[in-house]
């Protein structure tokens, strides 16, 4: 499943990151939170008990993939990690949003939940 390999690619991020003191080992706790939390609710609208409960997962989903990508932008402007290691992830993270953006769109428009 994509999200379940962007989950894993957050988590080895953030053992880069868990090495470097300060404000990395911060943003490290929070992207690993959010980014494995995408995951996590799409498996669980997968279960859903039907159409409003699934949008209700997915829409967490996006929640939480919009601020990974916020807090994966952030990290090179600010000097915490080179762009070759977390630019895959960031493109990643914005085609994850645009997916399940449009799943819930065409699940609100009447499309197979």
């Amino acid at each position: 499943m994509r999200t379940f390999d962007f989950a894993v690619s957050v988590i080895q991020l953030c053992v880069k990151l868990d090495e470097r003191p300060g404000v990395g080992r911060v943003l490290m706790s929070q992207i690993l939170r959010a980014g494995t939390s995408v995951a996590a609710n799409v498996e669980e609208a997968q279960a859903a008990q039907g159409k409003a409960d699934f949008v209700s997962k997915l829409s967490i989903a996006l929640k939480e993939a919009r601020e990974t990508h916020l807090r994966l932008r952030l990290l090179v402007p600010a000097k915490v990690i080179a762009p070759g290691d977390v630019k895959p992830l960031i493109q990643e993270a914005d085609e994850i949003e645009r997916v399940i953006g449009a799943i819930i769109v065409s699940t609100k428009r009447g499309g197979v939940a």
